[in-house]
């Protein structure tokens, strides 16, 4: 019996399983390449494969970028260091980091950093003000919540 590893594809089959990868959810180009590589492709294939996906607008980095920051902002609330920094992760340009950043709205950027930052409050048991600080800017800080807005807010709602 053939472990996945040792399954061997033909560019065809590999182009086929790729497009069905993108089209499920945007990909970036690091993804890609690296589900080619598992699929043991050799780097001619790699990149043949990776230009029709481009060509046939299933791989789009700007559109993987700005989906990206939208849904880790919506969903995770993230803040913009922690959607910049995995970005850069994913070998995303300066450009489209950029473009992924103009899909968070300031007002609900701000709207959403205050609601989290009142909600966790809420949820820390601490009683002494430096421990109750320390832990909610430690958790905002995490989430990639900008630091001036971070010990801003932690001042200002923790006595």
């Amino acid at each position: 019996m053939n472990s996945k590893s040792q399954i061997s594809y033909t560019v065809k089959e590999a182009e086929q399983a790729l497009k069905r990868y993108c089209a499920y959810r945007e990909r970036c180009h690091k993804e890609v390449e690296e589900k080619l590589k598992k699929m043991n492709m050799i780097p001619d294939a790699r990149d043949h494969i990776i230009y029709i996906l481009l060509q046939e607008n299933y791989l789009n980095e700007e559109r993987f970028a700005r989906s990206f920051a939208r849904g880790k902002f919506r969903i995770k609330k993230w803040g913009k260091r922690r959607i910049i920094s995995e970005l850069k992760f994913k070998q995303i340009s300066k450009r489209n980091i950029e473009f992924a950043l103009t899909e968070i709205p300031t007002e609900e950027y701000y709207t959403t950093f205050n609601e989290l930052a009142f909600k966790r409050l809420k949820q820390i048991k601490e009683t002494q003000p430096q421990k109750i600080k320390k832990k909610l800017a430690d958790y905002l800080l995490y989430r990639g919540w900008e630091s001036s807005l971070v010990f801003e807010k932690v001042n200002e709602i923790v006595n």
